[in-house]
């Protein structure tokens, strides 16, 4: 019997494996990387899909105008019942003689097609513009990428912060435990008063507090990330950590420049600076005459298809060169085209104080960068210190050779330090992150 089970033990044991490996390949498939979240915050984030559907429209508005060049076919039908037939009076030598000259019903349809042959330049205008509307809507998206981008690196690293600081309240957590459990024997002992031992409780229970609002800011976190990738909000998701720091050097007038030269907002702005300068040409557009050629061929009869006509040709067909022309209109066309003239000095002073907030803005950035990038080569001090300082104090504690409130002093100085490092270590890459964001970089 037992040499039974081993036989079936060895012939199992490849199975187990495999699903050991399918499973440790599963786990690893469900841990997240950063460009893992951003490319599907990309595909996903509805931010992103609705300047999709603008750019869309934006090529649909160039169709739209392209179409404007070519000829233009109308039908019109229509129906005409009178009380009585039409008719006329004549002179004759037996007196005045009453004369039909049509009839009750009328039927009436005709084919129209009007070809502009020119309209003031303003459908080639239109069309210029909706061929850069094509071009801002694509910079849209552009800048839609890149807010979503900064938005999943921001809560990316809010969960591994969020991470560290429940790592840090369970370290702390269990610390405290155990020095409740000496304070709990010091004082059966009689070596410590009762006051240090509800120290030693009261730390305790702060501490459990504290562990449990960590894990609460980190399924917050999380969600936050969830909602961003589209997932469902309490969708348990795991997110690779990245340690490793390699500071870069900057130069800021050449962070300046690159951002002048690459933030989509500015360049999508700048084109809509072209499309004004085309506003105000389609505004004096109104100042030239508008040309086209017509086509008709029209029936009128007494029958729905007004092929009968007794009193006339039921058929006729007519080309018409057309100038149509509104030389006065009390100062609207002036005021159009000075309206389009200020709208366009609006922009220029726009897209100056937009270049001056996203200088401001990289300034802004790479001052949180050096900062953030100095406080981690002071934190990891700090904590080097602290945890130093906290072995210390227990060794001493336990030795009785100083208070609880020592201990807990040091306990507390440990948790600070230890925030501190990960905070700063975080928060260099989400200062990193925003200077990326107001580079334009992805």
């Amino acid at each position: 019997m037992n040499k039974s089970l081993i036989i079936l033990a060895l012939l199992l044991l490849p199975l187990f494996l495999f699903y050991g490996l399918c499973l440790a390949s599963e786990s690893n498939n469900d841990i997240m990387t950063l460009q893992m979240a951003i490319d599907l915050a990309i595909e996903n984030n509805t931010l992103i899909r609705e300047a999709i559907e603008r750019q869309k429209a934006a090529m649909e508005a160039e169709k739209s105008a392209r179409a404007d060049f070519f000829p233009k076919a109308s039908v019109t039908y229509s129906y005409t019942r009178l009380d009585e037939a039409p008719f006329s009076y004549f002179q004759t030598a037996l007196g005045k003689s009453k004369i039909d000259v049509g009839e009750k019903d009328n039927f009436h349809w005709d084919i129209t097609v009007t070809q502009p042959l020119f309209t003031g330049f303003s459908l080639s205008t239109l069309h210029k513009m909706a061929k850069l509307g094509i071009d801002i809507a694509a910079l849209q998206k552009e800048e839609a990428v890149l807010d979503v981008s900064e938005q999943v690196k921001l809560a990316y690293f809010n969960i591994l912060l969020a991470k560290k600081m429940v790592l840090v309240a369970e370290e702390e957590v269990e610390q405290l435990a155990a020095h409740e459990m000496d304070a709990e024997k010091f004082y059966k002992e009689g070596m410590i008063p009762f006051n240090d031992l509800l120290k030693s409780k009261v730390a305790l229970a702060q501490a459990v507090q504290n562990l449990t609002r960590a894990r609460s800011d980190m399924d917050v976190a999380v969600a936050s990330l969830n909602t961003i990738l589209r997932r469902e909000i309490d969708k348990k998701t795991e997110v690779e950590d990245i340690l490793e720091i390699r500071p870069q050097v900057y130069i800021l007038p050449d962070l300046y420049r690159e951002a002048l030269r690459k933030r989509p907002g500015l360049k999508a702005l700048r084109v809509s600076l072209k499309n004004a300068q085309y506003q105000v040409g389609l505004a004096r557009s109104s100042f030239y005459p508008q040309i086209a050629l017509v086509g008709r061929y029209e029936r009128n009869g007494d029958n729905p298809d007004a092929s009968n006509n007794d009193f006339g040709n039921y058929d006729s067909g007519s080309v018409t060169f057309q100038v149509t022309w509104n030389f006065f209109e009390w100062g609207k066309k002036v005021a159009e085209t000075r309206k389009a003239i200020y709208e366009k000095r609006s922009l220029e002073e726009k897209l100056k104080r937009l270049e001056d907030q996203v200088k401001l803005q990289v300034k802004q950035a790479y001052s949180s960068l050096r900062v953030a990038e100095k406080n981690i080569n002071t934190a990891t001090e700090a904590l080097a210190q602290a945890k130093e300082n906290f072995r210390i104090t227990n060794l001493r504690y336990q030795q009785q050779m100083t208070t609880s409130t020592e201990v807990l002093d040091a306990r507390a100085f440990l948790t600070q330090a230890e925030a501190n490092y990960y905070r700063a270590l975080y928060g260099y890459r989400m200062a990193l992150a925003e200077l990326e964001r107001a580079l334009g970089r992805k």
